[in-house]
């Protein structure tokens, strides 16, 4: 068989999510395990050779947080005002250039709904980053961060780079979550902080680069380490250098401004 292009898979997916799922919304765990595992298996087998890494990161948050607008927005530069919530699990990718590498950055968005906790620990497999996500006009989404948090860690690698995000930032007149909570929890728990708005495209991009820009220097560092250990000095294969986050850009322009993230 010949191998499907990225783009099929997301249309299988979403014809999945939306005539299978309803269909077997009380089904049994089977199918949910059987659902995540072939689109994982069909994500893997979609990869083309038209990048020099793929990163697999996933969004984690409380029902109607934004994940799904902020992936779209982010990786399409959509957002939909009627956006239905997530069905299972879906995901999506973009190129993006840090230094003179190609990332293929696949993002992963699944359900908040506790129904769907079953395909935990095949949604997790393999992430190298996360967003972690919040709306600031509901104070419970922010309450429930540490048990997404405790999640995250107890299924992905201590490795994985986190970021979390205070979604919905353009509501201010109802915000409930003010943004130095946001902040001082990162501070506390040791990940990187800054209020996105899909709505209005405020730091979506910056969120989603300085995770990606944050895995690639973790892997170029441990590449410098693994070839210290063989004796080979510290020194990186050629055209593999440790970038700063400032010099991630994406494959379309941009203008980057890290000024809210926690470091």
């Amino acid at each position: 068989l010949e191998r499907l292009s990225l783009e099929s898979l997301l249309q299988i997916s979403i014809t999945y999510r939306y005539i299978y799922f309803p269909l077997h919304r009380y089904s049994s765990l089977f199918f949910q395990f059987t659902y995540i595992g072939t689109l994982y298996n069909m994500a893997e087998e979609s990869y083309e050779e038209d990048c020099d890494y793929l990163f697999k990161a996933v969004l984690i948050g409380d029902s109607a947080v934004g994940k799904s607008n902020l992936l779209s927005r982010f990786s399409r530069d959509e957002f939909r005002l009627d956006s239905k919530p997530t069905i299972g699990v879906d995901f999506a990718y973009r190129n993006v250039r840090v230094g003179d590498k190609t990332i293929k950055a696949q993002i992963w968005d699944t359900a908040g709904q506790e129904r769907f906790r079953a395909i935990t620990s095949s949604y997790y497999r393999g992430a190298l980053g996360a967003l972690l996500i919040y709306d600031i006009t509901r104070r419970q989404t922010f309450q429930n961060i540490k048990k997404w948090l405790s999640e995250l860690r107890d299924f992905s690698s201590s490795e994985t780079v986190i970021v979390l995000v205070g979604n919905k930032s353009d509501l201010r007149q109802s915000r409930e979550v003010k943004e130095e909570e946001g902040r001082t929890l990162a501070e506390l728990e040791g990940l990187y902080f800054l209020e996105t708005s899909a709505l209005e495209n405020q730091n979506v991009e910056e969120a989603f680069l300085s995770m990606i820009g944050r895995i690639h220097e973790v892997l170029i560092q441990k590449i410098a380490l693994d070839n210290k250990s063989n004796g080979e000095g510290p020194v990186v294969p050629a055209g593999k250098e440790i970038v700063d986050i400032h010099e991630v850009t994406a494959t379309r322009p941009l203008s980057i401004s890290f000024s809210n993230c926690c470091f």
